[in-house]
């Protein structure tokens, strides 16, 4: 299942000025005759691993041989030969463009031999459906893969069986992902890039991981260099399906020497596990289905827990990131102060730069709401080559829409309406239909002071 913690770029609702019919100028700016067209990110520059070989051979076991339930797996399990995919149902129109890119990384980073079919009968088939399909099927989830099976309604008859448990699966021959049709193009995306890697890759998910798609802090959305060595690990011919675990962790050093020779020479980080309590209080926090004074609690048991294991690294950031997150309604000063100690963590982490830059959004709205422009303008612009290195388009407008708003808080009104106007093209990709691309400019016009009382 496709991660549920999602950190989106949201603003400051305490902040909200009281009169908001001001900011409405800002959309009404960019009807569909004058909204830009959108904008899609075209050469992948992802960062290779810095990780040493025996975290990384400790990482792929815990990766390979568990479910994200906590469930252990008895057995190494992958495709067999050459993949083929196939796509049916409904696709939206950048779902072929994105998929093409992806597979292609997947050849030429990964060495996987991969490859489009218009054959129904292939080893994964990418179905898209309606979110509410999505839902009705598996209601927390917006996207999710299945294996031994081709489309939903197969889905539908089998759920309840041992034809869909993932630790009945020793070689993959067949399996369904299931995509949103409806939804905006860089969800679509981002869930194609997770559930592919799951449907090829690891099951499991690690909060220790800072630079993966392979952990529910759903910061990364698209592979990772870390996430690429992971695969092209999965598919090495010195491995095959059916192996245990000592099997596997036996052959992983000569392996890990061959493929990422550099790693041979990087100290181990050793970082800890990370207990269940903790994931079950971010999980509780900032998952569907429960109310604002429980996810509180739990976003303080996250800390405490944190604080307990003695972190300083992205997962006591994250603590702090759900608590500025959770707290922001009812003291945007203490929210202020965790978003604070969030980004001191994740700069004390190495590969957490996107990291930092969602924190980032969090401050600059901050400080444009208290009408500090040249801080929010300088918060802003900072990350912005981030947020476009790691193809975040939703992230990337944020940023910029944050920018122009300083620079209009700053008096630099004609510079503020070409960083507004060239937003469009990555928020149409980012947040989808042209209402929700208004919305998001409304939103963080009514950040900004001169647009009414705080």
């Amino acid at each position: 299942m496709r991660r549920i913690l999602v950190p989106v770029c949201l603003m400051l609702s305490a902040c909200m000025p009281a009169a908001p019919t001001e900011t409405a100028t800002r959309a009404a700016q960019f009807g569909e005759s004058t909204m830009p067209p959108m904008k899609t990110f075209a050469v992948p520059r992802p960062s290779l691993p810095q990780q040493s070989n025996s975290d990384i051979a400790r990482d792929f076991l815990d990766l390979t041989f568990m479910l994200e339930s906590g469930r252990r797996l008895p057995y190494f399990s992958r495709f067999e030969g050459p993949v083929s995919v196939h796509v049916t149902g409904t696709p939206p129109a950048n779902l072929r463009l994105d998929l093409n890119r992806l597979l292609s990384r997947l050849r030429n980073e990964a060495g996987l031999d991969i490859h489009l079919t218009n054959a129904a009968e292939a080893n994964i088939t990418i179905e898209a459906v309606s979110r509410a399909e999505i839902r009705r099927n598996l209601p927390q989830a917006a996207c999710f893969v299945v294996p031994n099976i081709s489309k939903l309604s197969e889905y539908r008859k089998a759920r309840r069986t041992g034809r869909t448990d993932w630790a009945q699966v020793k070689e993959r021959k067949r399996l369904a992902i299931f995509l949103p049709s409806d939804a905006a193009p860089q969800e679509v995306r981002d869930c194609l890039h997770e559930e592919l890697a799951q449907a090829l890759g690891p099951l499991n998910d690690l909060y220790r991981l800072p630079d993966s798609v392979f952990n529910d802090d759903n910061v990364h959305t698209v592979l990772t260099g870390f996430d690429m060595m992971i695969l092209r690990l999965y598919y090495a011919p010195e491995l095959r399906a059916g192996m245990t675990r000592s099997e596997v962790a036996a052959r992983l050093p000569a392996l890990l020497a061959r493929i990422n020779p550099a790693g041979q020479n990087l100290s181990p980080r050793h970082d800890g596990n990370t207990p269940r309590s903790w994931v079950l209080a971010i999980q509780t926090a900032l998952g569907p289905g429960t109310g604002p004074a429980e996810r509180r609690r739990a976003a303080e048991q996250a800390l405490q827990i944190a604080r307990t294991m003695g972190w300083k690294d992205h997962r006591m950031a994250f603590s702090h990131y759900a608590m500025g997150r959770l707290t922001q309604r009812l003291d945007d000063g203490v929210a202020q102060e965790h978003f604070i100690a969030a980004d001191h963590y994740y700069s004390l982490t190495p590969n957490t730069a996107l990291h930092r830059a969602y924190v980032a959004s969090q401050l600059a709205a901050y400080a444009l709401a208290q009408g500090r422009g040249e801080d929010a303008l300088t918060l802003a612009s900072r990350h912005l080559g981030t947020a476009e290195r790691y193809e975040n388009a939703a992230l990337l407008s944020t940023l910029m829409l944050l920018r122009a708003e300083a620079l209009e808080l700053l008096g630099r009104s004609r510079e503020a309406m070409t960083v507004r106007l060239d937003s469009l093209g990555w928020a149409r990709y980012g947040f989808g239909a042209d209402w929700a691309v208004h919305a998001k400019l409304r939103e963080v016009a009514a950040l900004n002071p001169v647009n009414g009382p705080s």
